[in-house]
């Protein structure tokens, strides 16, 4: 097993929040990770975007993504129980990337 685990989560916070709400809900799973032992933590607000489907009434959401390595299942657990339990969480995803291929593809931008 690779010394170096990747992680992505994408996750959807309803439409309706204010910006206050939204970061609120950042630093919550921010600081979850980071007490889990996540480290290299980047966060993009890639902002309200149109569903492909509606969502529990929803037909916009709010977007975040977070890279993060050397966390485990078990540290990631606490963070998607609580976002299933949010109310203000529409959707999530957690994948485990492949860090040859991240690489690969750092190396290929940065050639371009």
């Amino acid at each position: 097993m690779s010394a170096n685990r990747l992680y992505e989560t994408m996750y959807i916070l309803r439409p309706d929040l204010n910006e206050e709400a939204v970061d609120a809900n950042i630093n919550k799973y921010r600081t979850m990770l980071t007490e889990q032992g996540a480290t290299g933590l980047e966060i993009q607000h890639r902002g309200k975007r149109r569903l492909s489907y509606e969502i529990n009434r929803c037909r916009e959401g709010v977007y975040i993504q977070m890279n993060y390595e050397h966390a485990t299942g078990s540290h990631i657990a606490p963070m998607e129980k609580a976002m299933r339990l949010s109310e203000d969480v529409i959707r999530y995803l957690t994948i485990k990337l492949d860090p040859r291929k991240v690489k690969a593809a750092a190396e290929a931008e940065s050639a371009a």
